[in-house]
C-alpha cells in the first residue's frame, strides 16, 4: 500500500488540516484541524515605520526557491524562542516532494553569500500556507515575510494562512476566525489558480513595498 506522500499531504491543505510533528526526534505525524486559524488578509498586511526602512535598504540579498532545503533546515533548528521544533524527518521529506513538484516554495535572505533567514510554505489554488520562518540576522524574516507578500499579491492569491496567531505575525495585521470562515475562505480561494512566479526570482526592496501596497 502506497504510503502518505506528497499527493496525500496536498488534499490534508485541500481539506483544511496540516500536520506537525511533537518533536524533531518523534517520527510520528499528526494532522490539526484546531478550531481557530490564524490569517493575514493580504489588503490588510501592515509594515512597520522601521522594518519598511530596512526593506527599502536592501538590507538583504532575497531570492525564491534558491535553496529551499536550507530553509525548511534552518527552520527545524531550535531558537531562542523555540526550544523544540515540530519539523521531524518525515515533514521534511513530504516537503522535499512538494518542492520538486512545484508547490512548495522559499524566499530566501542572503547577507555577503550566507543564508541568513528565510520562510517557506505551500502554494495551492490561490491559497499559501505559511509553514515556518526563521531568523539569524534580526529582521531577516521579517523581510523575507514582506517580499512573500508582495509575490501572493501580484500573484493573484487571495488567502495567506498561518495556521496560528502569535504576537509577532500580529504586528503584521495577523487575526484569528473560526474555523467555519477558514474553510469558507479556503473553498473560494482552491477556485482559482494564483501564480507565485508572477514576479522575477529577484526584485529590490522598493519593488516589494510598492507591490504589499497594491490592492488586488
Amino acid at each position: 500500500m502506497r504510503g502518505f506522500g506528497a499527493e496525500e499531504l496536498l488534499n490534508c491543505y485541500a481539506r483544511g488540516v496540516f500536520p506537525m510533528a511533537e518533536g524533531r526526534d518523534d517520527p510520528r505525524i499528526y494532522l490539526l484541524d484546531p478550531d481557530e486559524r490564524g490569517i493575514i488578509p493580504l489588503n490588510a498586511f501592515h509594515v512597520s515605520r522601521s522594518l519598511r526602512k530596512k526593506v527599502r535598504q536592501d538590507v538583504f540579498q532575497v531570492t525564491v526557491d534558491q535553496d529551499f532545503a536550507a530553509v525548511v533546515a534552518g527552520c527545524a533548528q531550535p531558537s531562542a524562542d523555540r526550544e523544540e521544533t515540530w519539523i521531524n524527518d518525515s515533514i521534511i521529506r513530504l516537503y522535499s516532494e512538494l518542492h520538486a513538484a512545484g508547490y512548495a516554495h522559499s524566499v530566501e535572505c542572503w547577507s555577503a553569500g550566507e543564508m541568513v533567514g528565510g520562510l517557506y510554505g505551500v502554494s495551492l489554488g490561490a491559497a499559501f500556507f505559511g509553514e515556518s520562518m526563521f531568523s539569524v540576522r534580526r529582521d531577516a524574516s521579517k523581510v523575507a515575510l514582506v517580499h512573500l507578500i508582495a509575490r501572493l499579491k501580484a500573484g493573484g492569491y487571495t488567502l495567506l494562512d498561518t495556521q496560528f496567531t502569535t504576537a509577532h505575525l500580529e504586528s503584521f495585521g495577523a487575526l484569528t476566525i473560526p474555523r467555519s470562515a477558514y474553510r469558507e475562505r479556503l473553498a473560494d480561494a482552491l477556485i482559482f489558480e494564483a501564480d507565485f512566479n508572477a514576479l522575477p526570482d529577484e526584485i529590490s526592496g522598493p519593488q516589494a513595498l510598492q507591490s504589499t501596497t497594491q490592492t488586488s
